[in-house]
């Protein structure tokens, strides 16, 4: 089973519960920290790290002699990354979004496969748990190609060695978001009782929901007094699957970088029961039940 932790806005405690429920999960588990430009599901469960490699996207590299400036290939390119600077083609390719389309329609070759680096790619072990995670190189602006690059290695993992996914997603609902639930058995929504959790949760949920995958909700920092969210999650059928409650003590936890299941004995049982919550809300879809 692959469960997505994911969020309508930034904030709201997504990553703190990734963190616990990897901690109180009892199957082998991967945690997977897809919030490429701003990981840190690190901070939570350091783990030890055994290795790493270059994320790479294919893109056109131009071989001049070849060309006879036919335009093919700026015609094909629907992201302008190829323009023709006289009869010659320009490539652009910070732009690229190596589709190789180009490549596919030049019939001279003109265009020889290249690359870029996209950012990183690390593995290794957080405790009992498996940990992979992408970092995105410092002025790159697609996230979604490294992403795929995580998810391809995920499920070579998950093949070799079995077990689950635990996935710390990135916030918003957004082609990067879109990406990370993609393969999600499961979505877990995490929120807070506020007016802009509430809007941002209505925002998540009609954008995951033509994937037609089980969601609940994680209402985090439960007891601020706004009590409209667990009023529309009631109102339209959407399972509040774990409360987190508003104390000192948990915020000052998570500020030493501490994971919350580890907080007290309360707050253990507390995502025991979350986890619980989502076999169950994934047994619909004949996902094996959490024992």
């Amino acid at each position: 089973m692959i469960v997505a932790i994911a969020s309508g806005k930034g904030g709201t405690g997504k990553t703190t519960v990734a963190a616990s429920l990897v901690q109180v999960w009892n199957r082998p588990v991967t945690a997977v920290d897809l919030d490429v430009e701003a990981p840190n599901l690190h901070l939570f469960l350091k783990p030890t790290l055994q290795g790493h490699e270059a994320a790479l996207l294919e893109v056109p590299v131009v071989e001049a002699a070849n060309c006879t400036g036919c335009g093919d290939c700026a015609e094909i390119c629907q992201f302008k990354a190829i323009t023709l600077l006289g009869n010659l083609p320009l490539v652009f390719q910070d732009m690229c979004h190596g589709c190789g389309g180009c490549l596919a329609v030049c019939a001279e070759g003109a265009l020889l496969s290249g690359s870029r680096e996209l950012g990183e790619v690390s593995w290794g072990a957080a405790g009992d748990a498996d940990f992979l995670a992408g970092r995105l190189r410092i002025g790159e602006a697609q996230t979604p190609p490294l992403m795929r690059a995580v998810r391809q290695r995920l499920s070579r993992m998950l093949a070799r060695h079995g077990g689950d996914a635990i996935i710390d997603a990135p916030p918003g609902t957004s082609c990067p978001a879109m990406n990370a639930v993609a393969d999600a058995d499961v979505i877990v929504l995490v929120t807070e009782p506020t007016p802009f959790g509430l809007h941002d949760l209505k925002l998540a949920r009609e954008a995951f929901e033509p994937l037609e995958k089980p969601m609940g909700v994680v209402i985090n920092r439960a007891g601020l007094g706004f009590g409209a969210v667990g009023e529309y999650c009631r109102a339209t059928g959407l399972p509040v699957l774990a409360e987190i409650p508003y104390r000192r003590e948990l915020a000052e936890a998570y500020a030493r970088g501490r994971v919350l299941a580890d907080a007290d004995l309360g707050q253990r049982h507390r995502f025991a029961g979350l986890a619980e919550a989502i076999d169950a809300l994934a047994m619909p879809m004949g996902t094996a039940c959490h024992a």
